[in-house]
Formats: structure tokens, C-alpha cells, sequence
């Protein structure tokens, strides 16, 4: 039996449904619902994903029995819509879009009109009574397809449009009339044959095959490999092909086309939310090529009349057709909807892109309204989105300069140096620029500039243009249809209020929430995590069960950490806190000193600074666990480098310059990450560690004896390879933590363990596991030594790596499972047999990135550590991998 490659849907029925996206695409299955809960959807039928596999497995190559299935199915879209393909009379014409699995707005290409030529446009004149209309959508027609199929610069043909414009002193595509409109069509078609060196295809059949080739070749267009890079979509799920019967918002003003969130997609406000155009077609809205118009009252400012106002009966009609859809799918919609002739088309429905604020909002609301449970709720909202919530704000009370107001498309904050094309942001971004990118309008090819961008500000374009909805989807700040500035891509400026001229390079602060633009850098404040991110946290909590620590070194960012609800320190780095200008000095002379006594003399000035130290962490960290690393990077990242810094050195220590000269190139070494650090500074200067080990215990003996306080110490040793270095180096802690306790006369439990972040180690954790209490997984480390990569270095050459697929990710930012990961496992299952009760946690900044913390749940971990503000992201990432056990 012949595989079956194409599916329809129309007139209440459909052959596909709802869960089918593998293989119809989001769009597609969402179109054979909607068709099959009865609403209005124009007929139509979607060419599989296993049909673009195969498109690039065959060197772009369709199964042999697609053709005839696609004209069966043609048939079946004429004899419905009573309509014929190609018909000079009666001519059936239709769009081709592209619909993935995971929604990718934007990414893909779509043809609109398909099927007019200038026999099939005479028959839209005498269907319609309309000669405006048919020219229009011609000229569209053209437009789209020789820049999507043809690969022409979709600018060369907008600038005739904007010819004809100005020489008829006219400012909209509206204003021109049918006869302006043929004229262009003839235009078009000859700047065609001059540009491509060949006429501009008449025949439909030739155009529908060259539509659908052109969007399966879109699955890879640079934009799409962006996106899906940024997004994880794996370029093996393909996209599927929807072709439908056109209906037309264009043909006049009983006509009009939409797009529409069941809920406010920035906010999560539980208020019907859109924008639409009369006489339009949906390119417009997206585009930003006209301002579009509210929805409904609500929505808007009073200044543009909503669809309330000027289609009462069809805003009813979509009324329902929202609440039924929500209803259906338990989830927001983003919804694409055309009226023609004043009778309600549906065209799209999809889950809506929302910031982590609406994300939030929506699941904490859908849980009140009875529509998900609690553990639906956390699963809707993704760990990476909580990364726009944790990060500041502009400070109310600091002083703006605004000079210009657009629509808060994204909330956020973001400052940087203006840019105005997609390519500078990235460039900016790779040496560590911090850049807002200005554009005119933003479109697909822009998304790599978006993402390297700290914000987004856009002079046309309404809530649902491109720059807002992807901006929203990546968490980007974006300011979007700011109509009080100018801008100039030739001069590389833009012009605001009051004649004020902001330049390529000069700083200015966008806020996403009030649409506000401002000159200059504006200082902002820490979020504040209440309400429903409260209660959502509160559920999330309820069900993990890897416990989620924190990587500090202040009491600040332990104050930090705990709000955000960390449950003690992972990693609290102990040499960050000899680079304060009046210690360096103290830990320069211990490294320089010749002898014994001379290190003892340094060692005794730092360790009441360190016991200092320990005192706020642990007085922060009250009732909870704080584990605390020994002295681990090599000896020369404290040394002065500078003759001015040597002098001064010089001058407290009572040598001469020189003499400190030859230590510090004594001390050199060629690769310092694999040099004299971590436990062989402790074994080769046993002093060092004795006074780290003594001020973590006087530290906690004191707040025991005089604050009642109960403290369990974690004492971590870094880089074991071998056992007999941590059995060397525990016994010199515990002597050192004994005499402590004993001399403040209280009871005081502590820990010793080490780091695992060398494969030796792994390898040997059974041997190890006999000497430590504790085992936790350094995998920055890990990764470094596991793949022999430096992680300074590794930036110049590691992006081709993830770009090229060679490596699926950036081996630093995300776990690699199937290496570094097999360690880690290996680690735990060695340690365990030999120490049933060991503790098991992980402290790279892998313990913050959420497949990262999904595969720690798996193995069996106790915690994972990460930086503060990425806490709720591991929680929520924890919450996941517990409920995703329960499936």
C-alpha cells in the first residue's frame, strides 16, 4: 500500500487531527481540528514532514506517488470551494505556507494568491466586480513568489511600489488605484525578465510545484537554522507544506485580516488581545508596513478605531470562535483569522509565544479557572523562560531622559550601544559589546542580530509584528512602532523627539513594559518574585526532588541566593576573596615569602579577613548546608604583574624589586590550568589550607557557642586524582577542625569531601569515595580535561564546532551526556558502593542549565549549585524531570 503523503481537511472533516503534529506540522494538525470542531476553515490539504525528509534525502527529490496525490486533492479543494485551478473564468486560487512541529513564527516562507496569471486575474474582475482587488493581489502574488521561489531581492520590487507611490503622491498601497496597480503588474513581470533572465511563470500547476519546493527549501534558509539552534528543534523533524483555498481581506471595507492572542501574551492578562487591518492581507499586519488597528477597545488607546467599533457582528463571531478554542486546546492561542465579504475565516491557531511573565501568569490563572491542574501548570512554563524574570528592571526613582515612546512590544530593560543591522549586533556581540539594535521594521533574516542584541526597538510594527512576537518568544526588551523616531540607514542615525539625534555607537535604554526609549544608560533594580510566581514556585517545590544550592562567595550573593529560594551553597570559592584590594597584598607577600615562617607571618593577616568572611556566608545561610572549596587556582593569578605593583610589594616586604622579579618568573608556568593548583598547593604548602580549614571552624564555632546556631561545614579539597592526596590532606583538616573545637569547648560537625574535575577521579571514585563524605562533580572542569579544551580559548574556534554539528552544543553551557555525563554517572555508582551514604551534588554552571539538571535527576544526584539568579531555573528544571518520571 502507498504511503499516504497528503491529507485533507474542509466542509466540517478532516483526515488528519489535532495530536498528529509530527507529521502535519503544528499548522496543519491545528487546521484538521479546527475543521473538525466545526469552525470556519477554508478547504485545503498538508503535504507531510516525511515528505521534506525525503525532499533532502533524495537530493531534493519528491516520492514518486506525491504528484498524484496532490492533484487528487486539488480536486477535492475545487469541487468543494466550486472552484477550478487555472480556470480563466472561475479560478481557484490558493496560499502556501510552512508548518513545522514547533511553531517557528516567521521563520519559513509563504506564498499568497497562488495561481493568478493574466487569464486567471480577468476571472477575479468578473467574480469579484473588483479590477482594484484583482490587480492588488496580483501585484502581491508577484511579489511574494519572486522573492520566495525566484530568489530575488525582495527589495527590488518594493522599490517600484514605492515609485508608483510617490509619483502619484500618495503614502499607502490602498491609495493606488487598479489602473496604478496593472501598470506595476507589467512592471513587475519586466523587472523579472531583466533580473532573472527568464518571464515570470504563467501557469499554475508550474507555480504550485515551485511554492512547495520553495518552502520545504526554507526548512533550511539561514534564519531557520538560526531559530532552530536558539530554540533546540532538531533539523530532522522537517516542515510540513499547508496549501488552502484563498480568502481575501483585501476587497474592500467589509474585509479585513487579523492576528489575535486569546490572552495578552506580554502580561498574561486574561483579556482578549490583537490587531487587525481593513482591506488587508495578512502580510500587512505581520509586516509593519501599515499601523494596524485594536481589537477591541480594551486593547487599544482611542486613537485608531477597533474591530469592536467596525465589525461588531464579526468581533462576536471571533469571541466565540477564541473562548471555544482556548476552551479546546486548555491553552492560550495565537490565532490568524481573514473576513471577507463580512463572513469570519479562520485561517491558524497555535499555543501563542508569551513572555515569562504571561507564561507564568497564564499557567498560576489556568490552575485558579479549574482548566489545569497544578502539575500542568509547572510543566507549561519552561525553566529557560524564568531567565527574563531574574534579571533587573529600571530603577523608578534613577532619573530618564525620554526621548521617544513606541509600543512595549517585550518587557524587560536593556542599555547599549545603538546599531542598525542585524550583522553589527552580532559582530558587537562577539567581542562583548552590549548593543540595542534599531531597525526600520525587523524581519526573519534579522534574527541573528535579535539574538545577539540586548534589546530590540523597531519604528513600524504593531504588538504582533515580528520584532514583537519573536522578541517575546526569545525574552529579548523590544520597543516596537515607535513612531517618534526617524531612521536613517545611510547617515547611521535616527532622529527623535524634539530633533534629538541618536547615533550609530551612542548608549541608549529601551523599557519593554511602557514602550519608553531614553537616552543614555538608565540604572536599574533587583526583581521582586511574589504572587504568582510565588505559587507556581510553591508547586514546583512540591514536586522535585533534587535540592538546588547556589554558587557564592559573598554573603550578598548568598542573600540573593536564598531569596531566590536556594537551599544552601554548593561552591563558595575561596580565592575571590583574596583579590580585595587590602588582602592582595597579604597573599602576594605569603606567595613570595622564602620560607615557613614568612608564609605563617602572611597567613596570619588573612585568616581573621577569612573567618570574616565565613562569619556573613554562614550567618546568611542559617540552618542550611555551606560548602566551602580550598584555595584552587594556581599561585600566579594573585602575583603583580607591573613594575608599579612589584615596587609597592617590594616596599612592604623589604626586598628589592628584583628579588620579587625572579620569584613571580619562578612561579610562571606554560599551562597553569594543569599545573601547581588545587590539592597540590595544599600538599606542597600544607599552611595554606590549615588556616582556610581554621577560619571555616572558628567561624562556625562561634556563631554555635555565641548565636546558638546549628552548622554542618562542607570542607571541599579541589582536583583529586589520586586518593592518597585527599587522605593526606583530610587528615592534616581534621587535625586542624579538632584543635578548633576542642579549644572553643562546643560539639561542632563538619564534613570533608573533594571535587570530582579530573576523568581520574571518576574513573577511581571508589577509592576515593573510602576518604571524602561528600563528592562534588566540578564539571567545568570535567569538561575541560574530558575533552582536553580550554575554556578561555575554546570561544575562537567552538562555535564553528556547534555550528557545523559537530559538537550538538557548546559543551560548556550544556552537559555532555554521552561523555562528560557517562563520568559523572560513573562517578556516583563507584562512590556509592563504596560509601552507601555518600552526598552527591554537582557545582559547574551546568547545574543552572536545564537539560543539564533533567539528566543530574536522572543519575541520582542529591543537589545541583548554580549561580544565584539561575536557582529558580534549576527548580523548575528539577520539578520537570520528577514529573516527567511520572509519565
Amino acid at each position: 500500500m502507498a504511503t499516504k503523503y497528503v491529507y485533507f481537511f474542509g466542509d466540517g472533516k478532516a483526515e488528519g487531527k489535532g495530536d498528529m503534529k509530527n507529521l502535519l506540522g503544528g499548522k496543519g494538525a491545528n487546521l484538521a481540528e479546527m475543521t473538525s470542531i466545526g469552525l470556519p476553515v477554508p478547504a485545503g490539504f498538508t503535504i507531510t514532514t516525511e515528505v521534506c525528509t525525503e525532499f533532502y534525502k533524495n537530493n531534493r527529490q519528491y516520492p514518486a506517488e506525491l504528484k498524484g496525490q496532490v492533484e487528487e486533492n486539488l480536486k477535492k479543494v475545487e469541487t468543494l470551494m466550486g472552484k477550478k485551478f487555472g480556470d480563466a473564468k472561475n479560478p481557484l486560487l490558493v496560499s502556501v505556507r510552512s508548518g513545522a512541529r514547533a511553531s517557528m513564527p516567521g521563520m519559513m516562507d509563504t506564498v499568497l494568491n497562488l495561481g493568478l496569471n493574466d487569464r486567471t486575474v480577468q476571472g477575479i474582475i468578473e467574480q469579484s466586480g473588483d479590477a482594484r482587488f484583482a490587480y492588488d493581489s496580483y501585484r502581491r502574488f508577484i511579489q511574494m513568489y519572486s522573492n520566495v521561489v525566484l530568489n530575488l531581492d525582495g527589495d527590488i520590487l518594493e522599490h517600484i511600489l514605492e515609485q508608483m507611490k510617490e509619483r502619484r503622491g500618495v503614502q499607502q498601497d490602498t491609495q493606488l488605484t487598479a489602473e496604478d496597480l496593472k501598470e506595476m503588474v507589467i512592471l513587475f513581470k519586466k523587472k523579472v525578465r531583466e533580473e532573472m533572465g527568464r518571464d515570470f511563470p504563467e501557469d499554475p500547476e508550474e507555480q504550485l510545484w515551485g511554492a512547495i519546493g520553495a518552502v520545504f527549501g526554507s526548512w533550511m534558509n539561514p534564519r531557520a537554522i538560526t531559530y532552530r539552534k536558539l530554540n533546540g528543534i532538531p533539523a530532522e523533524w522537517g516542515t510540513a507544506v499547508n496549501v488552502q483555498s484563498m480568502v481575501y481581506g483585501n476587497m474592500g471595507d467589509d474585509c479585513a485580516t487579523g492576528v489575535a492572542f486569546t490572552r495578552n501574551p506580554s502580561t498574561g492578562e486574561n483579556v482578549f488581545f490583537g490587531e487587525f487591518l481593513v482591506n488587508a492581507q495578512g502580510e500587512d499586519v505581520v509586516a509593519g508596513i501599515r499601523t494596524p488597528q485594536p481589537i477591541n477597545k480594551a486593547g487599544g488607546d482611542g486613537t485608531l478605531p477597533s474591530m469592536e467599533e467596525v465589525m461588531p457582528v464579526c468581533y462576536d463571531q471571533l469571541m466565540k470562535v477564541q473562548q471555544t478554542l482556548e476552551k479546546h486546546y486548555r491553552d492560550m492561542q495565537d490565532i490568524e483569522f481573514t473576513i471577507e465579504k463580512g463572513k469570519l475565516y479562520m485561517l491558524q491557531t497555535r499555543n501563542g509565544k508569551r513572555t515569562a511573565k504571561a507564561a507564568v501568569k497564564i499557567a498560576v490563572d489556568m490552575v485558579r479557572e479549574g482548566v489545569l491542574s497544578e502539575k500542568e501548570a509547572v510543566l507549561r512554563v519552561q525553566p529557560e523562560q524564568l531567565d527574563q524574570l531574574l534579571h533587573p528592571s529600571l530603577d523608578p526613582k534613577a532619573p530618564k531622559t525620554i526621548i521617544a515612546k513606541g509600543l512595549p512590544a517585550s518587557p524587560g530593560a536593556a542599555s547599549g550601544e545603538v546599531v542598525f543591522s542585524a550583522d553589527e549586533a552580532e559582530e558587537a556581540a562577539k567581542i562583548g559589546l552590549k548593543v540595542i539594535l534599531v531597525r526600520v521594521e525587523t524581519s526573519p533574516e534579522d534574527i541573528h542580530g535579535m539574538h545577539a542584541a540586548q534589546g530590540i526597538l523597531t519604528a513600524r510594527g504593531g504588538m504582533t509584528s515580528h520584532a514583537a512576537v519573536v522578541a517575546r518568544g526569545m525574552g529579548k526588551c523590544c520597543v516596537a512602532g515607535c513612531g517618534d523616531i526617524k531612521v536613517d540607514y545611510k547617515t547611521q542615525q535616527f532622529v527623535a523627539r524634539d530633533g534629538v539625534v541618536i547615533k550609530k555607537g551612542d548608549v541608549i535604554t529601551l523599557d519593554g513594559s511602557t514602550g519608553e526609549v531614553m537616552k543614555g544608560e538608565v540604572p536599574t533594580v533587583q526583581p521582586e518574585l511574589t504572587g504568582d510566581f510565588g505559587a507556581l514556585m510553591e508547586w514546583v517545590d512540591s514536586f522535585r526532588r533534587l535540592k538546588v544550592r547556589t554558587n557564592a562567595d559573598t554573603p550578598n550573593d548568598s542573600k540573593v541566593a536564598r531569596n531566590f529560594g536556594a537551599e544552601g551553597i554548593g561552591l563558595c570559592r575561596t580565592e575571590h576573596m583574596f583579590f580585595e584590594a587590602e588582602r592582595i597584598m597579604a597573599v602576594r607577600e605569603m606567595i613570595l615569602s622564602e620560607d615557613l615562617s614568612g608564609r605563617k607571618s602572611a597567613l596570619a593577616k588573612i585568616l581573621p579577613m577569612q573567618k570574616g568572611d565565613f562569619l556573613g556566608i554562614f550567618r546568611e545561610m542559617k540552618g542550611l548546608p555551606v560548602t566551602i572549596r580550598l584555595l584552587d587556582p594556581p599561585l600566579h593569578e594573585f602575583l603583580p604583574h607591573t613594575d608599579k605593583d612589584i615596587e609597592e610589594l617590594a616596599a612592604v616586604m623589604k626586598v628589592q624589586p628584583q628579588v620579587l622579579r625572579n620569584k613571580v618568573d619562578f612561579l610562571h608556568e606554560f599551562n597553569p590550568m594543569l599545573g601547581h593548583r588545587g590539592c597540590r598547593l595544599g600538599i606542597t604548602f600544607p599552611e595554606i589550607y590549615d588556616m582556610q580549614v581554621q577560619a571555616i571552624m572558628e567561624a562556625a564555632c562561634e556563631l554555635v557557642k555565641n548565636e546558638g546556631f546549628d552548622i554542618v561545614p562542607e570542607i571541599m579539597i579541589p582536583l583529586v586524582g589520586h586518593v592518597k592526596e585527599l587522605a593526606i590532606l583530610r587528615a592534616n583538616a581534621i587535625r586542624v577542625a579538632d584543635e578548633v573545637v576542642a579549644r572553643y569547648g562546643v560539639k561542632v560537625e563538619y564534613l570533608i569531601g573533594t571535587m570530582i574535575e579530573l576523568p581520574r577521579a571518576a574513573l577511581t571514585a571508589d577509592e576515593i569515595a573510602k576518604e571524602a563524605e561528600f563528592f562534588s562533580f566540578g564539571t567545568n572542569d570535567l569538561t575541560q580535561t574530558t575533552y582536553g579544551l580550554s575554556r578561555d580559548d575554546a570561544g575562537k574556534f567552538l562555535p564553528f564546532y556547534v555550528e557545523r554539528e559537530i559538537y550538538p552544543n557548546d559543551p560548556f553551557v550544556a552537559l555532555d551526556q554521552s561523555g562528560v555525563g557517562q563520568l559523572v554517572e560513573m562517578g556516583c555508582v563507584k562512590g556509592r558502593q563504596a560509601r552507601a551514604n555518600i552526598k552527591l551534588g554537582i557545582c559547574g554552571e551546568h547545574g543552572g542549565e536545564p537539560s543539564s539538571v533533567i539528566f543530574c535527576h536522572k543519575i541520582g544526584l542529591d543537589y545541583v549549585s548554580c549561580s544565584p539568579f539561575r536557582v529558580p531555573i534549576a527548580r523548575l528544571a528539577a520539578a520537570h524531570a520528577a514529573l516527567m518520571d511520572e509519565k
